[in-house]
C-alpha cells in the first residue's frame, strides 16, 4: 500500500509570496494536488536536460542554481529566501520539455512540490489575460528576434558584399586598363618589328637582338622595385645615356627601361648587337617588350587577387561545403579579415598572433564565421577610425581559444553583464540591433558547445571564444535564431 504524500493545508500555501493572492478554493486545488519533498544537503533536486515533470516552490534550506557550460558549472544563483520557485517554470507555454539549470540542495531543504501538468492547468485556467500577456511576450520576443536576427544577417552580408565589390572592381579595373594598354603595345611592337626587319638588320644581328630580347624578358621577372629616389637617379642615368647616343624621346624610355631591370650597361651591349644606325629601333622595341611584360605582369597580379577574393568570399560563406566538418579556424579568421578590408578605416591597424600549432576543429564553419563577424564588426565600432585590432589564437587545456581584442574606450562595468542579452545594444537608436552578441552567444555555446566571454578596461576589450577540439556530442540545436 502506498503512503498518502505529505501536503501543506491552504493556510499554509498562503503564506508563499506565490501564492498569497489566490482565493480559498484555488489554495485548496494546489493543497489537493501538490505535496512535500524533502532533500539532504548537498543532493540534486533536479537536473539540467533532464525532463521538466515538477515545480519546486523552497519552504525552508538553501539551493543554488547552476549550467553546465563545458563541463564547467557556471552558478546562477544561491539563496536560503523562503517562496523561491525553480523547475518546470514555463510549462503552461508547452515550451519546456527539460529542465534548463539544476538544483542541488546545500543545506537540508523541504519543497512543496506540483506536477508540470497541474501547475501548466492552474496557470492557464486561473489567469487567462495573464495567458495570453505571457504567450505574447514570449512567443512575440521570439518572432521578433528571428526578423530581425535575419534583418541584422541581411545587413552584414549586405555590407560585407559592398566591401567585396569594391575590392573586387580595383583589380578588375587594373587588368582591363592594362588590357587596353598591352593591345596598343602590340601594334606598336609589330610596327617595331617590320621597321627593324626592313634590311638594316642582317640575320646574324637580328638573331642576336631576339637573343637580348629573350634575357630582357628575364631581367624583368627579377628585377626589384627601386625605392623612388633611386629609381629617378638611374632614369636620369640612363636618359643621358640614351641622349648622347641619338635616341630621341629617352626621357619616356627611361622609366619603362629601368623598370624592367635595364640600365646603360646592359644597353651597350644591345648597340654593339646592332651597330649605331640601329639601336633606336632596337630601343625602342626592347622598352615595349618590357613594358609588355610589366602588363603582363600587372594583369596576372589583379587575376590572382581576384582568385583570392573569390576563394575568401568562398571560404567565409561555406556554401559548398557540409555544414558540419573539420575546419582550420585561421583559414576561417582570415577569410572574414579578407571581407573586412574594405571597412576597416585607415587608421586601423590588423595584427594577426596565431597558434599554427593547432589542430582542426569539427565545427559549423559558415556559423562560426558570423560569430568572427560580428565580433570584428564590435571592435572596429569601438575603436572608431583609429585603434589595433588583434585576433590571437591559442589553447587552453583542451579548448581550443579565438581572441579578438581592440583598444577602443571599453565596455561600462555597468553593462557588461547584459552584452550578451537579446535586443541589448549601446549603439544609438537604428544603428544596432543588440542581436550580434546574442546570436554568437547562442552558436558558441548552444551549437558549439563551447563558451564566450569577454574582460574589458579602456583600450583592451577582448572577447575569448573558446571551442572544443572533439565533435560535439549528441545532437546539437537545429536552430539559433
Amino acid at each position: 500500500m502506498t503512503a498518502e504524500p505529505e501536503r501543506l493545508t491552504p493556510g499554509q500555501l498562503r503564506t508563499l509570496f506565490l501564492f498569497e493572492a489566490l482565493d480559498a478554493d484555488q489554495l485548496a486545488w494546489l493543497a489537493a494536488h501538490g505535496r512535500v519533498e524533502r532533500v539532504a544537503a548537498g543532493a540534486a533536486v533536479y537536473a539540467e536536460g533532464a525532463p521538466a515533470t515538477c515545480f519546486y516552490v523552497l519552504l525552508t534550506g538553501a539551493v543554488r542554481l547552476y549550467r553546465t557550460v563545458h563541463g564547467d558549472e557556471v552558478e546562477i544563483n544561491r539563496t536560503d529566501q523562503r517562496g523561491v520557485y525553480g523547475g518546470a517554470t514555463q510549462s503552461y507555454l508547452d515550451d519546456q520539455e527539460v529542465y534548463r539549470n539544476s538544483m542541488w540542495a546545500i543545506a537540508d531543504a523541504e519543497f512543496f512540490v506540483l506536477p508540470a501538468e497541474s501547475f501548466a492547468h492552474a496557470v492557464r485556467s486561473w489567469f487567462p489575460m495573464a495567458m495570453h500577456l505571457l504567450e505574447g511576450l514570449f512567443i512575440g520576443m521570439r518572432n521578433t528576434q528571428t526578423v530581425v536576427g535575419e534583418r541584422e544577417r541581411l545587413l552584414a552580408l549586405g555590407a560585407l558584399s559592398a566591401g567585396l565589390t569594391h575590392e573586387l572592381n580595383n583589380p578588375a579595373s587594373a587588368a582591363v586598363r592594362a588590357t587596353e594598354a598591352l593591345r596598343d603595345r602590340f601594334a606598336a611592337m609589330r610596327h617595331k618589328l617590320a621597321t627593324i626587319a626592313d634590311g638594316r638588320l642582317d640575320g646574324r644581328r637580328l638573331h642576336a637582338l631576339v637573343a637580348l630580347q629573350e634575357e630582357a624578358v628575364e631581367r624583368v621577372g627579377r628585377a626589384r622595385p627601386l625605392s623612388p629616389l633611386a629609381a629617378s637617379d638611374a632614369e636620369d642615368e640612363l636618359t643621358d645615356w640614351l641622349d648622347e647616343r641619338g635616341v630621341t624621346g629617352g626621357w619616356e624610355l627611361a622609366p619603362t627601361l629601368v623598370s624592367g631591370g635595364l640600365d646603360a650597361a646592359w644597353l651597350e651591349r644591345v648597340g654593339a648587337a646592332v651597330g649605331a644606325d640601329g639601336l633606336e629601333p632596337a630601343v625602342r622595341w626592347l622598352a615595349y617588350t618590357v613594358d609588355t611584360e610589366l602588363l603582363l605582369r600587372e594583369i596576372t597580379d589583379a587575376a590572382t587577387r581576384i582568385s583570392g577574393l573569390v576563394g575568401a568570399a568562398k571560404q567565409y560563406s561555406q556554401l559548398d561545403r557540409a555544414p558540419y566538418q573539420v575546419v582550420d579556424v585561421h583559414e576561417l579568421l582570415d577569410a572574414t579579415l579578407v571581407m573586412f578590408r574594405a571597412k576597416l578605416p585607415a587608421g586601423v591597424r590588423v595584427v594577426r598572433e596565431y597558434d599554427r600549432s593547432l589542430p582542426p576543429i569539427p565545427a559549423y564553419a559558415a556559423e562560426l564565421n558570423q560569430v568572427w563577424t560580428n565580433l570584428i564588426d564590435n571592435a572596429l565600432g569601438a575603436m572608431g577610425d583609429e585603434g589595433t585590432l588583434t585576433v590571437r589564437t591559442g589553447r587552453v587545456d583542451d579548448l581550443l581559444t579565438v581572441e579578438v581584442a581592440d583598444t577602443g574606450a571599453g565596455i561600462p562595468a555597468q553593462v557588461r553583464p547584459r552584452i550578451f542579452e537579446p535586443f541589448f545594444t549601446t549603439k544609438p537608436v537604428g544603428e544596432g540591433t543588440g542581436l550580434g552578441l546574442d546570436i554568437s552567444y547562442r552558436i558558441v555555446v548552444n551549437k558549439h558547445h563551447g563558451d564566450i566571454r569577454v574582460t574589458s578596461a579602456p583600450g583592451n576589450t577582448v572577447f575569448r571564444v573558446l571551442l572544443p577540439t572533439t565533435p560535439v556530442p549528441g545532437p546539437p540545436p537545429v536552430s539559433y535564431t
